[in-house]
């Protein structure tokens, strides 16, 4: 049963009590990044395994991701500053224990291609936390799978 988040802005990204940040360069620029994960919300499912069904909302507002063994989210973006940064929160979820959820995407130029950082920032109960804790290091491999694929992807453009 879906849920309804805490409204959070922005500013939660460096507030949250739990806060998992992860980085990794690619060949692709800024730009390229960028367009993939605010303006081709749908394409999220050919490079994210994880993401089952993506699609913007709102006119492009908010955004409804369905991922793999049932989890969804109803988000509104937060931001969408070409090429810098996109960020969104999760409004409604049927994720148990979550509170407040902001997911941010950074981009740095580094030479030709980009520093991506993406950070999760969540607030829940204390099992909630410690659970979360506990999945950085899958997190970890998941963002990092995902914006390699994302890279090949862009590169056979």
């Amino acid at each position: 049963m879906a849920r309804r988040l805490r409204p959070v802005d922005l500013d939660f990204v460096g507030a949250a009590p739990v806060r998992l940040v992860f980085a990794r360069e690619v060949s692709a620029s800024p730009e390229q990044v960028f367009r993939a994960l605010a303006e081709d919300v749908p394409g999220w499912t050919q490079w994210f395994s994880a993401v089952r069904l993506a699609r913007s909302t709102d006119d492009g507002a908010g955004r409804e991701i369905r991922l793999r063994g049932g989890t969804r989210f109803e988000e509104t973006v937060l931001a969408a500053k070409a090429p810098e940064v996109y960020a969104y929160r999760v409004d409604t979820t049927n994720a148990p224990g979550v509170r407040a959820l902001v997911e941010e995407w950074r981009l740095t130029p580094r030479g030709t291609g980009t520093r991506v950082q993406w950070t999760f920032a969540a607030d829940g109960p204390a099992p909630l936390r410690f659970v979360l804790g506990l999945a950085r290091p899958g997190l970890g491999r998941a963002f990092r799978d995902a914006v390699t694929s994302l890279d090949r992807r862009l590169a056979g453009r």
